[in-house]
């Protein structure tokens, strides 16, 4: 399977990424996406890798790891989330707002199906 360079350099200098012999491992289809959002995001020079790697290295210090696959890529969301802000990409209460619209969703949906925001979160009614 052939890499983007991004990905080559993201798994080469950030070493904390859960991996097998193929890649990066992840326990649910939105940590792919925060991941590949990421390198998009490095791509076109929002934040470099230094940046990435403090914003990252922050989240991991602060947030809670326990045997739940799912910390190590929360705490990546949430240094994704940092670093929007910090460089004015997105607004935190509109973070907050899809946030919030995103529980909700997860909460209302059974168990196997997929989770879909619904149209209130564009019309702004999802409440934090």
């Amino acid at each position: 399977m052939r890499r983007p360079e991004s990905a080559r350099i993201a798994l080469a200098h950030i070493r904390s990424i859960p991996r097998d012999d193929d890649g990066p491992v992840f326990p649910a289809p939105w940590a792919a996406r925060a991941f590949a959002f990421t390198l998009a995001l490095y791509e076109r020079d929002v934040f470099t890798w230094p940046q990435w790697a403090e914003a990252l290295g922050t989240a991991i210090k602060n947030g809670q790891h326990d045997s739940d696959p799912e910390s190590y890529w929360l705490c990546w969301l949430n240094a994704l989330e940092t670093l929007l802000a910090v460089k004015a990409v997105a607004d935190p209460s509109e973070l907050a707002t899809l946030r919030s619209a995103w529980r909700q969703a997860a909460a209302e949906t059974p168990h196997g199906e997929p989770i879909e925001l619904q149209n209130r979160v564009r019309d702004g009614t999802a409440q934090p």
